[in-house]
């Protein structure tokens, strides 16, 4: 069989990379083709993405794919973090950079949202989370503040579909991605219109939805050629990160869960139909689209983002390290000193990171951390006991015990938080593969060509092709001991 050559580009909120990907009909092998930084740009107080930088890395990642495999790709597939969107204008122009999910000008719009339409009804609708950053609460902060946006706007895109737009000039909504933005009904999987009409949103401005694996469109010429190959199809994968991600877990038993480790946590389980009791909306638990119509069931945590954030700073003081020498330094430090909840506002925005868990820690009393090792100590510690915590609510509100937890992305090659989380949780710890974003992008690809069938043979090939490790948990005694005193400083915080 010849070699299948795909192109998977894979943004983060912090970084994002192509990634090249050959399937020789049972093997799936990756290599990096490019790399860049990403992050929010600030202009006159509110935080943006930078869509044409976004184009020109694509430009530059099909460039440097077809020079190092000595073809182009057969089809290109993207994949995006959620809930940011873009707006055409009737000429099918863009309205403006998009907003970066962490501006803060959705302050105060629960309360807004929740006098249009109660918060439980809200969530028996969507299913999803309540989180500041989501679309419902953009649109609706939108419409409160800068209305005349949304009257010029004629289609909303969602951030893979708009990548897909610029590439194709082909509109449409891909549905794992569009499920985080808490404005489809759970269980059509279609926009909710009394949602909708609610929020005072026009129903016109949203596209159809359509699975993912299918072809949006090819490159359009004059893209193709900046990018110095022939047109090629461009195919709507799983768009959101996640659910990309979630695609190549090598899940081995019933009883498996996830966590999609990176900048956020995403911790669940995959389910066949939405949970929208009450008890997941008190846990903020979320529905959210996966693929092959599968629905996960999941937890926001804060994730690598705190870490993220303290080396920023330490880099900007001139303390330059590498995350492996943080992780060493964590490794080195005294353990169970000081914990924090990773979800708490305060660890929200881009800031003084460092500052603000020593606050934290300040406030609720307990041993301040002062070295880069003990504060980096301090937030895998506390990330691997909210896990338990998430891991204890998924339980309840399933009724299913969790047998043991996939780790994938890039979280996977963190051997201190991974034995970190074994130990919390009192069960065994699968990591890998740490590129799982990528790979499920791939795989999605490959399913879109025809060449594998369902997602049975999508794991069946992350299982042939990408090693694991597997963490046994330790130390039960003092985990359980340190777990107590995280949910009462969490408790207490408030």
């Amino acid at each position: 069989m010849k070699p299948t050559h795909l192109l998977a580009f894979d943004f983060g909120a912090s970084s994002g990379r192509a990634i090249r990907g050959t399937f020789d009909g049972s093997r799936l092998s990756i290599a990096s083709a490019h790399q860049f930084q990403n992050g929010p740009v600030e202009f006159e107080g509110h935080l943006y993405w930078d869509l044409l930088k976004f184009l020109q890395e694509i430009q530059e990642g099909i460039r440097r794919s077809t020079r190092d495999a000595g073809l182009p790709p057969t089809s290109i597939g993207i994949d995006t973090w959620g809930v940011d969107y873009g707006l055409l204008d009737k000429d099918g122009d863009l309205l403006g950079n998009p907003y970066h999910y962490r501006d803060r000008r959705t302050e105060g719009m629960f309360e807004k949202a929740f006098e249009r339409m109660p918060k439980e009804q809200i969530f028996a609708r969507t299913g999803v989370a309540f989180q500041p950053f989501n679309t419902l609460f953009q649109l609706l902060a939108m419409r409160l503040q800068k209305p005349e946006l949304l009257d010029n706007a004629r289609t909303l895109l969602m951030m893979p579909d708009i990548l897909a737009y610029a590439l194709t000039g082909v509109r449409g909504t891909e549905y794992t991605d569009a499920s985080t933005s808490q404005l489809l009904d759970a269980s059509s999987q279609r926009w909710s219109t009394e949602l909708l009409n609610a929020m005072d949103l026009p129903r016109s401005l949203f596209t159809e939805i359509t699975e993912p694996g299918i072809v949006r469109g090819n490159l359009l010429e004059s893209f193709a050629a900046a990018s110095g190959i022939q047109p090629v199809p461009v195919l709507a994968v799983a768009g959101h990160d996640t659910a990309s991600a979630v695609v190549a877990v090598p899940m081995r038993m019933p009883g498996s869960a996830y966590l999609s480790s990176g900048t956020w946590s995403l911790l669940g389980v995959e389910t066949s139909k939405p949970c929208v009791d009450r008890r997941a909306m008190e846990a903020n638990f979320t529905n959210e689209g996966g693929f092959a119509g599968r629905i996960r069931l999941l937890r926001n945590v804060m994730g690598l983002w705190m870490v993220q954030e303290c080396k920023r700073e330490w880099d900007a003081e001139g303390e330059k390290v590498e995350f492996d020498e943080l992780v060493h330094r964590a490794g080195q430090s005294a353990p169970f000193l000081s914990f924090v909840d990773p979800d708490t506002s305060l660890f929200y925005a881009p800031g003084p990171m460092q500052r603000r868990i020593q606050e934290y820690c300040r406030k609720t009393g307990q041993q301040i951390p002062s070295t880069q090792g003990a504060i980096v100590r301090c937030v895998y510690e506390s990330l691997a006991l909210k896990y338990r915590w998430v891991v204890d609510r998924l339980e309840e509100i399933t009724g299913s015990r969790v047998e043991e937890l996939v780790i994938v992305g890039g979280g996977a090659r963190n051997v201190l938080l991974n034995q970190f989380t074994a130990n919390a949780l009192q069960r065994a710890v699968i990591a890998g593969p740490s590129e799982a974003t990528a790979v499920g992008n791939l795989l999605v690809q490959l399913h879109a060509l025809g060449e594998l069938s369902g997602l049975g043979q999508m794991r069946d090939v992350v299982r042939a092709s990408f090693p694991t490790t597997r963490y046994e948990p330790e130390g039960q005694h003092a985990w359980e001991l340190a777990y107590g005193r995280f949910t009462e400083i969490a408790s207490q915080a408030g």
